[in-house]
């Protein structure tokens, strides 16, 4: 079985939960999956005024050499302006020798965020994470419709075909809905299924 890295930022908790979601779904096949969040880089007094809400789920990753310990990698970020949080793109800016000696080619990745409107970014958003993972040479695995229940218009819902979605409308009063956290977990899933078939001839090798 492969070993999954579910990696985010969330300032207000919606994307930790949906983290919480997609390590479900990749649990589900067997896989081993750490949830892991990167750290913050907002000034205490940004974050404050800002009203972040600290975020004590899951230990922090600091050290990017270790995203090659992992057959799969999802990451989670929520947008800002159309594209990533900084947060999430200090961390892979940071990580140049992954890449250089390319540590994580051919492996399985994936992206989830959230937006406080229907239309706030968040295709574009996904689509800036999913550009770094093709950058640092990951196999891409979005929310393909097999996943029904990101669509339909009888609801507010979240939901792409590039990635898992949820709506915390514009003060953040929204959490991730039950249809958003069946589809964080779909693609959890997704990915683990084929890091873990990825995974397998390699680990049929180092045991030879």
């Amino acid at each position: 079985m492969s070993k999954i890295l579910v990696l985010y930022y969330s300032s207000y908790g919606h994307l930790a939960k949906m983290a919480d979601a997609v390590a479900e779904g990749a649990r589900s096949t067997g896989a081993t999956v750490d949830v892991r969040r990167v750290p913050e880089t907002a000034p205490f007094e940004v974050a404050q005024a800002a009203g972040f809400v600290a975020d004590h789920s899951h230990p922090v990753l600091e050290d990017v050499n270790e995203l090659a310990n992992y057959d799969g990698i999802i990451v989670g970020a929520p947008t800002r302006f159309g594209r990533m949080a900084s947060q999430m793109a200090s961390f892979w800016d940071r990580a140049g020798g992954v890449w250089f000696q390319g540590q994580l080619n051919g492996k399985v990745g994936g992206a989830f965020t959230s937006t406080a409107t229907q239309h706030g970014g968040q295709e574009t958003t996904l689509f800036s994470i999913i550009t770094n993972l093709l950058h640092f040479g990951l196999n891409i695995v979005g929310l393909d419709y097999g996943y029904a229940g990101q669509s339909g218009v009888d609801e507010v819902k979240g939901g792409s075909p590039y990635g898992a979605t949820t709506i915390s409308d514009s003060d953040g009063s929204r959490l991730p809905s039950q249809a958003e956290l069946d589809g964080a977990r779909y693609q959890g899933r997704k990915v683990a299924e084929l890091a873990n078939k990825i995974a397998a001839p390699h680990r049929e090798v180092e045991t030879a």
